[in-house]
């Protein structure tokens, strides 16, 4: 690997779905309540994806957003890696359609999947594919349509997800002199855990899509540990500390886990961006549509020290120290 570069971020993006359905939107649908809803999870309302409204639609809209921000065009652009578990298509990846949205012919896209924890996998996927100089920017996109593969029947996981997309522009910039960028990043899986939080179908399985099945009292319980275990790593592997972090933005799966994990680090409640009450558990796109909106509201300014993490299914889970 080429140790040359330093990936910076130049620019954010976010888009969602039209239609907000909120807690007591469910009362009528299956047994459950607003109160019930927010104090188990945090969640107030989500985006729900409407005819038209698709991954790779709220993705390129994302991206479109990234761009403005960062003051470039679509032919600036030479790597995409699109975060989802939810495709357009079983294939082409997501990623190419996006591509194409975008009007780019030149350089390669391709999907990550890795459920909640996508859009760390992928932001560390393109840090190294510019570091190793095979491209000079990169959107990375995390967009999910997660209302399509939910069991609408079953109430402990209908009212947690919702839909949408967050995206980022990365540079490939010479690191002499530059302090900016993805400073460290840590990634871990452990497959034992698969039947904690699985989609009950699939191509090679049923050649169905399946609806997504979750043990939520196991996945609680498995991740305060697992997330600290990375952040920690992270720290100790950049000579960095809880301290010295200005935002910690985790994936917004569940506002407990949340002040829990915060808690255990020792990072200040006002250091951390918060969107899961508006959003839900929106998987691959929750942090960089959290990082959106604390970017655009002025909270996170360049220079500052950035923690991103995330769990999802399989297990996986992974974070990222990000000087913006």
């Amino acid at each position: 690997m080429n140790g040359s570069y330093r990936s910076v971020v130049l620019g954010t993006g976010s888009a969602l779905p039209e239609r907000v359905m909120t807690n007591r939107d469910f009362e009528g649908v299956v047994e459950t309540s607003d109160e019930w809803i927010k104090q188990r999870t945090g969640i107030e309302q989500r985006h729900i994806a409407g005819e038209g409204e698709t991954t790779v639609s709220l993705g390129a809209a994302a991206a479109e957003k990234a761009l403005e921000a960062a003051g470039l065009t679509a032919s600036d652009i030479d790597l995409i890696v699109l975060a989802t578990a939810t495709p357009d298509n079983t294939f082409p990846a997501s990623a190419v359609q996006i591509q194409n949205r975008l009007g780019i012919h030149h350089g390669f896209a391709f999907d990550i999947h890795a459920v909640c924890s996508g859009f760390v996998y992928a932001l560390t996927t393109a840090d190294l594919y510019l570091k190793g100089g095979l491209a000079k920017r990169a959107l990375v996109i995390g967009a999910e349509t997660f209302s399509r593969i939910l069991d609408w029947e079953d109430r402990s996981t209908c009212v947690l997800f919702g839909d949408g997309a967050g995206a980022l522009v990365l540079e490939a910039r010479d690191s002499e002199g530059e302090e900016r960028g993805v400073l460290v990043s840590r990634l871990r899986s452990d497959g034992a855990h698969k039947e904690k939080l699985y989609v009950d179908g699939g191509p090679s399985s049923t050649g169905t899509v399946g609806h997504l099945r979750m043990e939520g009292r196991e996945v609680f319980r498995h991740a305060v540990g697992m997330i600290t275990d990375v952040i920690e790593d992270s720290f100790e592997r950049s000579g960095l500390s809880a301290d010295e972090i200005d935002w910690f933005v985790p994936h917004q799966a569940n506002r407990r886990i949340i002040d829990a994990s915060a808690k255990k680090l020792g990072i200040s409640p006002d250091k951390v961006v918060i969107t899961v009450d508006r959003h839900g558990n929106t998987s691959a796109a929750s942090i960089p549509l959290a990082l959106d909106i604390a970017v655009r509201d002025g909270r996170i300014q360049k220079g500052q020290l950035v923690l991103l993490e995330a769990m999802g299914g399989g297990f996986t889970w992974g974070a990222c120290l990000v000087r913006w």
